[in-house]
């Protein structure tokens, strides 16, 4: 029987037979037509008590620090990636920073390198096979291991269903979407062949619950990123990777002002698409990329290591109203 496993059957008291899958013990047989219950007890039901007394007393501060973990954030050179990416690194984890835009993540890299932190950035599409691959194995040879993915990246590019094009379509479930989804696939090949794990960390939205008016393209990629971060968690669980998402609700970046612009390029009034928002706003304001970054570095940590396949909402109370 694996060390980190008990198996109660149901008939068979004895019997180290079991149905299921836990990380590092083999699966085997049904031991009967009844089956078997398996019980994960980690490090509590060794016999070496000294080791589970000092589990048992893990700090908040050892539960958060990421001090000796390697991670990538895609999308980091601003906003929401930035904020995340400033947080991760005043965890101690060495951050690469996978954007297409390699100037504004260079200023990223210099300011945590200027805190006394680690971050190194490279140029990359997430629509791209190839530079998954490229940003995936960089961070192995630069930071000794990939512990952590935090998928980012993604566009908001507003238009009605009857005027969205295939090429806007194509762009925004390719960015959204399929560049999680590879991007996801590079991490967790290096994650297994390392077998230490890791953690996957997906952006997903409102929207992906709630969906809104006029980005039906946009929803339906958020609707996927959900669906994946569930089926992905469900696969790769029995090898330590950890799944999970992050549904932002209004949160105010550059993105946000690039919004404005596009509504008063098209003859709309940005004032009033603000007042719509505040009027659903119970906190009273929109949230702030550190609103998220916080709840991706908890993700992150310790402290969520027996959390997977979950989406949380980080909104304000905006879908309450």
């Amino acid at each position: 029987m694996n060390r980190h496993c008990s198996v109660v059957s149901t008939n068979k008291p004895g019997s180290n037979q079991c149905r299921g899958v836990c990380p590092r013990a083999n699966s085997a047989s049904l031991a009967s037509s009844i089956g078997c219950v398996l019980i994960y007890t980690d490090r509590l039901r060794r016999s070496d008590k000294e080791e589970v007394s000092n589990v048992a007393k893990k700090t908040i501060a050892q539960l958060f620090d990421l001090s000796g973990k390697g991670a990538i954030v895609t999308g980091g050179g601003m906003g929401i990636g930035r904020a995340i990416v400033t947080r991760l690194a005043e965890a101690g984890a060495a951050v690469m920073i996978a954007d297409i835009d390699l100037d504004a993540a260079g200023k990223v890299v210099q300011r945590i390198k200027e805190k006394g932190g680690k971050a190194e950035a490279i140029r990359a599409d997430t629509r791209s096979l190839a530079d998954a691959k490229k940003v995936a194995e960089a961070t192995v040879q630069a930071f000794g291991s990939l512990d952590i993915l935090v998928n980012n990246a993604g566009i908001y590019p507003i238009s009605k269903a009857l005027e969205t094009t295939e090429e806007l379509w194509d762009r925004t479930l390719d960015i959204n979407l399929k560049g999680t989804f590879f991007f996801s696939q590079a991490a967790a090949r290096e994650m297994i062949k390392a077998k230490h794990g890791g953690r996957i960390i997906n952006m997903a939205s409102i929207d992906a619950v709630h969906p809104m008016g006029e980005v039906s393209h946009y929803n339906a990629s958020k609707g996927g990123v959900l669906s994946l971060t569930k089926a992905l968690a469900l696969e790769w669980a029995p090898q330590g990777i950890i799944v999970n998402a992050v549904a932002p609700g209004s949160i105010w970046t550059p993105g946000s002002e690039k919004i404005r612009v596009q509504q008063e390029a098209a003859g709309k009034n940005p004032e009033e698409l603000l007042k719509k928002f505040m009027s659903r706003w119970p906190m009273g304001r929109p949230g702030e990329p550190d609103d998220i970054a916080k709840v991706v570095l908890f993700y992150a940590s310790e402290a969520a290591n027996y959390v997977t396949g979950t989406m949380l909402v980080v909104d304000g109370g905006y879908l309450l109203s």
